[in-house]
């Protein structure tokens, strides 16, 4: 049994797997940098250990340290969040070797789709659609090009190891080839030790919805339904909603389906998601998949009445899954938006000292939270401060409490996208649904470059 989790991970996540522990009765054991030593989830903690420096490599990423730690405070599992090492194959098989219990899937799974290009491979044996593209690593410019005018233009150069958007552009002509393969590969050859490109066809204005999947060891999975995810900026998601306001039941349940059939057919095990791009018919494509848990799940939760880092936990005990397909039911409406410490016009990250800050509190309202009052914001992580996450019994009051707490959302000191986000909530198409991946630029950026 698991009764003493460390969590390799630091801010809002670290505290939101802390607080399903305490009400689990499982001990927790937070890791924090020297420049987090002040952070709100290192004292939530029952014990905190030293990592190191600030640079993630010193820290956040220090294996042989982490392991150390774990061994040392007599743990019994490690939760690794999401980003950092929550999707290193080699640091799962680490830990199994440890006899540590992984909370996510095994490693061998994890390496599999980690590679976009296998994953992709791996999901059209499966029978799942996937985008236009190529069918492995693509191996110089030169044949970029050559595959590019066969696919069409606009084309996705995509990190067959990236992330978060990272090692990821959208190129409209050979020049922009060119110029952004060298570029990508190089910056995905620092980030993630894989250079390796491919392409897809770039889908105009589609819809980026992903499904919540649950799956244990003994061969049950289940979906959560689907969050609607479109609105990005740098590739990376601002807004997300559950369940979207786009699709039809039908898009629904067979999107569902689809995913529950693509996890059954790599054996996975625990919390993940597939994400896929859906165009103005509802015809669906296979993205990626995500193994770990997501930054949105929150939403997810609000709407199923699940806790999924609990389910997570449960899973990695060996446990069956208590619920089947035909228990889950949408109940409400939830909205997410992503607070972040950056230029709201230009999006370049804004380090600096928080001070007067203000967050809006209702029986309607859920704050996840990396910093508090007083608190130094450093260059050396995510930018994002915290999640603002409101539920209404329909979209319309949802919205409606987002757009009464964003009014009340008060930071100072640095600057933040809050501005971005409340012109979002008071755009009519948002009001309408219509969100697509061109939304940011189409209805967002559009309207703060012509004032």
């Amino acid at each position: 049994m698991i009764n003493k989790i460390l969590i390799a991970n630091r801010g809002e996540i670290a505290a939101r797997i802390i607080r399903t522990c305490k009400r689990l009765n499982i001990q927790t054991i937070s890791v924090y940098s020297e420049d987090d030593q002040k952070a709100p989830f290192v004292s939530l903690a029952d014990e905190s250990y030293l990592l190191g420096p600030a640079r993630v490599n010193e820290s956040y990423l220090n294996v042989d340290k982490i392991l150390q730690i774990a061994q040392e405070a007599n743990a019994d599992a490690i939760h690794p969040g999401y980003g950092f090492l929550s999707e290193n194959a080699s640091f799962a098989k680490r830990c199994q070797e440890a006899g540590l219990a992984f909370i996510g899937p095994a490693g061998d799974i994890m390496e599999k789709m980690g590679s976009k290009i296998e994953a992709r491979d791996t999901m059209q044996q499966a029978g799942v659609p996937v985008v236009p593209g190529t069918a492995g690593a693509v191996a110089n410019v030169e044949d970029a090009i050559e595959i590019a005018k066969k696919i069409g233009y606009p084309i996705m150069l995509k990190a067959s190891a990236g992330g978060g958007g990272i090692g990821m552009q959208v190129v409209q002509s050979d020049d922009e080839l060119t110029k952004a393969f060298a570029s990508n590969s190089k910056r995905a050859e620092t980030f993630f030790g894989n250079g390796a490109m491919f392409m897809e066809k770039k889908l105009e204005n589609a819809h980026h919805i992903e499904i919540q999947l649950l799956a244990d060891h003994h061969g049950n999975v289940v979906h959560l339904f689907e969050r609607e995810c479109s609105i990005q900026r740098r590739n990376q998601k601002v807004v997300e909603e559950a369940p979207s306001p786009f699709i039809s039941e039908r898009t629904r349940k067979k999107m569902g389906e689809t995913a529950i059939k693509a996890a059954q057919a790599i054996g996975y095990t625990n919390a993940g998601t597939i994400e896929f791009l859906v165009d103005d018919s509802e015809n669906f494509y296979f993205l990626e998949m995500n193994t770990r848990i997501q930054v949105e799940h929150a939403i997810t939760e609000e709407i199923t009445g699940l806790d999924i880092v609990e389910e997570q936990i449960r899973i990695a005990n060996g446990e069956l899954l208590k619920i089947n397909q035909d228990d889950l039911k949408i109940n409400g409406h939830a909205i997410e938006v992503r607070i972040y410490a950056e230029d709201p016009v230009t999006f370049f990250p804004s380090p600096g000292h928080i001070q007067n800050m203000h967050v809006p509190e209702g029986d309607m309202i859920r704050n996840e939270l990396a910093v508090t009052d007083n608190y130094d914001v450093t260059p050396f992580y995510d930018p994002m401060i915290g999640k603002l996450i409101v539920i209404g019994k329909t979209r319309d009051e949802a919205i409606a409490t987002l757009k009464g707490a964003l009014a009340k959302y008060k930071i100072e000191g640095i600057k933040t996208n809050i501005s971005m986000l409340k012109t979002i909530v008071d755009d009519e198409q948002f009001k309408l649904g219509i969100t697509t991946t061109a939304f940011v630029q189409d209805h967002y950026l559009t309207k703060v470059q012509t004032n």
